[in-house]
Formats: structure tokens, sequence, C-alpha cells
């Protein structure tokens, strides 16, 4: 496990920016994992902006999003199918149909949950999966005590999660209470991962996973058995935890 510390959540973006961009100058046919929420908007500002400065193509990329709220279409503003589309697909060159973000407003969430993983599988999994951390240790929607087996699947938010997500909503009822999203063994089988991590309010949280054990009730320590893992830090966040 590399950690990469920066001064501030500008630095990590833009560190995390470059990151990305380097690996697609290797491998232009990247298979992308992506995240959402507050962590990587400045990473996704970062990316755009090379791209229309420096013409990085995202042409033949194919990208595969964690997860989406159940009940939510990809119109719903709320939705992480319009998140990804504002943040970031809209403003570089890949192709939409390359773009998959799991199905909130599916009929059969367990079918589709099946679905995502045989089309994860189906393009050779994920060579790069970029993720960010909840205070109590969920990667993806994966909440404490998830399985580290899991795979894709249908999971119902904690209050917790819920509640730091209402930033989003007009109010907390409006935070849907269940997602799809794809499992800690789905993650676990990404080629590379890229964690970032920001802010005080995380604090505890990468304390945990750098010196904690290794458990369900806290899903992000799987990532220490990963072969290949960088996180980027912010003073913020690292506090004074030695690293």
């Amino acid at each position: 496990m590399k950690i990469l510390k920066v001064s501030d959540y500008a630095e990590m973006s833009s560190k995390a920016a470059e990151f990305i961009i380097g690996k697609l100058q290797h491998n232009p046919k990247l298979n992308l994992g992506l995240a959402t929420g507050g962590t990587p908007v400045g990473l996704y500002e970062q990316l755009v902006k090379n791209h229309k400065q420096n013409n990085t193509s995202y042409r033949n990329v194919t990208t595969f999003n964690l997860d989406e709220y159940i009940g939510l279409s990809g119109e719903n503003p709320n939705s992480y199918r319009f998140y990804m589309n504002e943040q970031l697909f809209n403003h570089i060159d890949i192709q939409k149909s390359n773009t998959f973000v799991p199905l909130g407003d599916t009929q059969n969430p367990q079918q589709f949950c099946v679905e995502y993983e045989k089309l994860l599988a189906a393009h050779g999994g994920v060579d790069l999966q970029i993720l960010g951390i909840g205070s109590n240790g969920h990667i993806g929607f994966n909440e404490p005590y998830t399985s580290f087996q899991s795979e894709t699947h249908l999971v119902e938010l904690e209050a917790s999660t819920r509640e730091a997500n209402a930033r989003f909503f007009n109010s907390l009822d409006e935070v849907p209470t269940h997602a799809i999203t794809m499992g800690i063994a789905s993650i676990m089988r990404s080629k590379e991962i890229l964690l970032l991590v920001s802010g005080e309010s995380k604090r505890d949280a990468l304390v945990q996973l750098l010196q904690g054990d290794v458990n369900e009730n806290f899903p992000a320590s799987i990532l220490r058995t990963h072969p290949c893992v960088t996180i980027i830090a912010d003073k913020a966040a690292i506090g004074k935890i030695a690293v």
C-alpha cells in the first residue's frame, strides 16, 4: 500500500488526475472504475480541464461505476448516472455506450446485479478503480459487516450513510434507503486501486484503515490485502498519522 501525502483537497485532486492520465497514456483502452460523491468532484474537474487543454482522449476507455440509488432513473438529478454525465462524461470524448452505471430504476434489482457482474467479467474486469472511504469504512455502498466475498448486490443504506448524503437532497427523507453496489470481492478483483481521502472528517477512518484489524466491520480494511493500492490523502485527513 503506497501513501502519497498532499497539502490539501486541490492537490489531492490534481495528483489523482495525473495518476489516471499516466495510466491512460500507457493504456488508451483502460477499464476505469469510477466513484461518486463529494471526494472525486475535483478529480473530474481536473480530467475535464486536461482533456480540453491537452486533448487527452477517452474514446476507447470503458467505465464502470460502483453504485446507484434504487428508485432513481438516470435523468434524476440526484442519480449517479446524472452526476457522472454532469461532472465528467458530457465534457470529454468518451462514448456514452462505454459508460456503465447500475440502473437504479431496474424492475429486477437482483437479476441486474448478476448481469452487472457478467458485464464486468466480459470486459476483462477493472484496470484501475477509484475509491473514496466513508466515515464508517464503507467502500462503494458496502456497509459494515458486508461479506468480503460479496459481489454486486442490493444493499440497505445505514443511517449514517444516508445522513452524509443528505446534503445532495432537499431533505433526509428524500435520500433513498437502498442501492445497488459493486461488492467487495468485485472491487478487490480490480488490478489496481486508487483511494482518495480528504478532510479531518475522514481522519478516524484513515487511522482505522492503516492501523486497525482487517475485518468485515470495517469494509475498507480489506484493501490492505490488495497487491496494488495507492492512497492519496491530504494533511487534514492524515493529521499526525505516521506514514
